[in-house]
């Protein structure tokens, strides 16, 4: 699968903002269920104020439980190779 345009993107606005040291990890609430997220966000200055880019929260728990690296079986979890 192909990484998309728009996320190649704000990875690379994101790695602009890391450099110029202008990221930040906000405490905010989920806009749906009202529960705490901790968001990384690049702070910018715009006619004297900031503006917030946020990109993405922190998982909760255990992100390697979370997440399925490429080119693994959505059922295993495990690489095809592994399995044969």
């Amino acid at each position: 699968m192909s990484i998309p345009e728009y996320a190649r993107a704000n990875f690379n606005t994101l790695l602009r903002a890391a450099a110029a040291g202008d990221l930040a990890l906000l405490d905010c609430a989920d806009a749906v269920t009202g529960e705490p997220r901790y968001v990384i966000c690049a702070i910018s200055r715009d006619d004297g104020g900031y503006v917030i880019t946020p990109f993405g929260h922190l998982a909760p728990g255990n992100p390697y439980e979370a997440y399925k690296p490429p080119g693994t079986s959505s059922d295993s979890g495990e690489p095809p190779s592994a399995r044969e």
